[in-house]
């Protein structure tokens, strides 16, 4: 990691990607700092997450990595992944990468999706620190740009690599708490650090958890937005 917290991170904000749907805004800003009703997209959770008391955050970093540091200081800790492997090591790739810096259990967010209610409670924290499972993620009721969905949920609130017992999938916030030992062997087979810098996608590594019943999941059903396009910034924009 290009600066390693000198307290393990409680949360990881992911803000390497490129953006290359909201490209031409995205040519001269990273993503998470385009403006949404007043203020860059990435500090709705990291406010949040401080109301909550998670004041510890790492955030990981490649296009125009410096102006999310120029933005936050020493409000966040960096991984800076375009920095030091010259982009973006996709979101499981970067989790290893930042996985020194973080704690036993962390939260995991995008800075490009758009959740103003969501609470990153400390009952949900402590619930699943005293769990068995390698991870628990919030899914939503699917946007019209994923109708499929992604992974479905039984009623006693497992995620599941397929569809639900009523047939349906949901979709992935991209918001979940995860344990570090999902991206430690046995399950991952990325070396601590990541120091080849190996680009990871995190689905699979989901989906072989799942299929060992070790991710439980919730149903969010607050405002919910992943921001991927100029249309749907615009939209928030003019829906305040």
């Amino acid at each position: 990691m290009s600066q390693i917290p000198a307290q393990a991170a409680q949360a990881l904000i992911l803000a390497a990607g490129r953006g290359e749907r909201m490209r031409p805004l995205t040519d001269t800003c990273p993503k998470p700092l385009l403006t949404v009703r007043g203020q860059p997209l990435m500090r709705y959770p990291l406010d949040a997450l401080a109301r909550a008391g998670f004041t510890r955050v790492l955030t990981n970093t490649a296009w125009l990595g410096g102006q999310i540091e120029a933005a936050f200081g020493d409000r966040l800790s960096y991984s800076h992944e375009g920095r030091d492997f010259g982009g973006a090591l996709e979101t499981a790739g970067g989790i290893a990468r930042a996985l020194p810096g973080l704690d036993k259990v962390f939260w995991v967010v995008a800075g490009d999706v758009f959740a103003p209610d969501f609470e990153f409670a400390p009952e949900a924290h402590a619930r699943f620190s005293g769990s068995d499972a390698l991870a628990h993620i919030w899914l939503v009721p699917n946007p019209a740009h994923n109708p499929k969905g992604d992974f479905g949920l039984t009623p006693d609130g497992y995620a599941l690599n397929g569809a639900g017992p009523d047939g349906t999938r949901l979709t992935y916030s991209t918001i979940g708490l995860y344990r570090r030992a999902l991206f430690e062997a046995p399950w991952c087979d990325i070396p601590l650090g990541n120091p080849a810098g190996l680009k990871a996608a995190l689905a699979p590594l989901l989906r072989k958890a799942m299929d060992a019943g070790c991710v439980t999941a919730s149903l969010y059903t607050g405002a919910w937005t992943d921001v991927g396009t100029p249309e749907r910034l615009q939209m928030l924009n003019s829906s305040i």
